[in-house]
């Protein structure tokens, strides 16, 4: 009876749901950017290594005496130019994309590092940089400007693929390419640019690790969170608004797994509540999964004239 008082104390208090949405942010910016690559097409693997640059990049643009917001379009930019590189070669070129997602993941993991001992060769413990602060707002929970951000591009995302021209181009390659190249638009074109938008959104994932919920960069702190994004991709069935939900989910299972082992942490080993959150995440995902409805083009090359 009192472990059961504990447990809705942890659940009703505003200190969890802080931080909730503090560990949600970098899955719902993840899992957008995943969404919007998948939904024009294309599997983006990329993502873990597209996530680390991001997050490097931007700390090391502020580190260098870039403000904060500078810091965050640089990282943007990084994975954009990542996303073109995929792009390039599975769209047009027709390569694998397990292939070179995987490539592109050890490609933007191994150039991060690079360039951090390259600027830093002699750093024994990782600088840090004053990063973005909690903003107070009334009647919300304190949060750091790209949290907000976070929760504002879902519903962008979702607001551009279901009520705009640009969206119905991006779903339509995803779904039917011939029909899309039957009304004149570039398949190529649509693709390229959706996987650039999405890497970027994946970039400013790994960017809030580094300017918002540390204040450093280390090596491996993104630590599989962009294999999760590719399966919360999954469990939202490609839609933003389940994507957000289902990134809220895997964040309130993983900051319950923190408060519950201080409770029955000495009936438990720690390993059993660190497995928790993933046990949880497969179980609603294999739920979830029978019932969705994948874009028919995905992971499937297109070339001009072809039927």
């Amino acid at each position: 009876m009192e472990i059961a008082q504990d447990i809705l104390n942890i659940l009703l208090s505003a200190a969890f749901w802080t931080a909730v949405l503090r560990i949600a942010t970098p899955y719902v910016l993840g899992t957008l950017g995943e969404l919007v690559c998948e939904r024009a097409g294309v599997l983006n693997l990329g993502i873990e290594g597209i996530m680390t640059l991001g997050a490097m990049a931007g700390w090391m643009a502020v580190y260098q005496g870039a403000d904060l917001w500078t810091g965050v379009l640089v990282a943007a930019g990084c994975g954009a130019l990542m996303g073109l590189l995929h792009a390039t070669l599975t769209v047009p070129l027709g390569l694998s994309q397990h292939v070179t997602g995987i490539g592109i993941t050890l490609l933007g993991t191994s150039l991060s590092y690079y360039v951090y001992r390259l600027v830093l060769p002699q750093a024994s413990t990782p600088p840090t940089i004053t990063p973005f602060q909690p903003l107070d707002l009334p009647g919300a929970l304190a949060q750091t400007p790209l949290t907000y951000l976070a929760v504002l591009l879902a519903g962008v995302v979702a607001y551009v693929l279901y009520r705009t021209p640009v969206g119905l181009a991006v779903r339509m390659v995803g779904e039917n390419p011939a029909a899309a190249e039957a009304q004149g638009l570039s398949v190529t074109g649509v693709r390229i640019g959706a996987v650039m938008a999405g890497s970027a959104l994946m970039a400013l994932a790994g960017a809030f690790l580094t300017l918002s919920a540390f204040n450093a960069f280390f090596f491996n702190m993104v630590n599989g969170r962009g294999w999760i994004c590719i399966a919360l991709v999954v469990f939202a069935s490609w839609r933003p608004g389940k994507a957000l939900l289902g990134a809220l989910l895997f964040a309130a299972f993983d900051a319950f797994q923190l408060r519950l082992q201080q409770i029955a942490g000495g009936v438990l080993p720690y390993q059993v509540f660190l497995m928790l959150p993933y046990l949880l995440s497969i179980l609603a995902l294999v739920l979830v999964a029978r019932r969705a409805s994948y874009p028919r083009a995905l992971m499937i090359p297109y070339r001009k004239g072809e039927r």
